[in-house]
């Protein structure tokens, strides 16, 4: 179910004094919750963070938090980033088992972007969603969707709807009916077109 694994300290204290302190040992205060259990602090190394971060995978993916007593498997919730540094303040894992169904948001990939169709006919690509929310069993979650936009012509556009989704995945906005656009080929717009524009708007 997991191939992501990270040594993780569970911590007594708690609060903005003690994760100060932690920060400045080089660890990151996080918090574990869910599946009726009492939520644990811990604390895991800031350099294994940023390298299982680095990887797109790790956001969609089950995690193995390995205790020094035991393992739990978990979901990335939240990360708390510092305001202009590249560096994470604090972290959310949620519990998770095999066969439970779970909603977080996934990336969509475009397959063949810069030579579909519509692009190369001239068109400019227009990417509406970068991710969705989805549910599926924890076993089955895709790390991304992949969207194949060979085909797509100028004037044209996708829909959730429209694209295919693994067994057991299920989009969440198609749910509230809500259809949304994910990538359409626009006309590109003349150097013309954009002179007349405030002439147009001031008609």
């Amino acid at each position: 179910m997991t191939d992501f694994v990270i040594a993780a300290m569970p911590r007594e204290d708690s609060g903005r004094r003690s994760s100060r302190r932690l920060r400045r040992t080089g660890m990151v205060p996080a918090v574990l919750y869910g599946d009726n259990k009492p939520a644990t602090s811990l604390g895991i190394e800031a350099r294994l963070l940023r390298k299982l971060l680095a990887d797109e995978r790790a956001y969609a993916h089950v995690i193995t938090l390995e205790f020094p007593k035991g393992k739990e498997t978990a979901l990335i919730r939240d990360i708390q980033m510092h305001p202009y540094k590249e560096e994470v303040l604090h972290m959310d894992f949620m519990r998770v088992h095999a066969g439970e169904k779970v909603r977080l948001h996934v990336p969509i990939h475009f397959l063949h972007e810069t030579t579909c169709a519509g692009v190369k006919a001239g068109g400019v690509l227009h990417r509406a969603l970068n991710d969705v929310e989805v549910e599926a069993p924890v076993d089955r979650l895709p790390e991304a969707l992949e969207v194949d936009i060979a085909q797509l012509e100028k004037g044209e556009s996708l829909h959730l709807s429209q694209i295919n989704v693994p067994a057991g995945v299920i989009l969440i906005p198609l749910q509230h009916d809500d259809d949304k656009e994910i990538v359409s080929i626009h006309n590109p717009r003349t150097g013309a077109e954009a002179e007349e524009t405030p002439e147009a708007a001031a008609e």
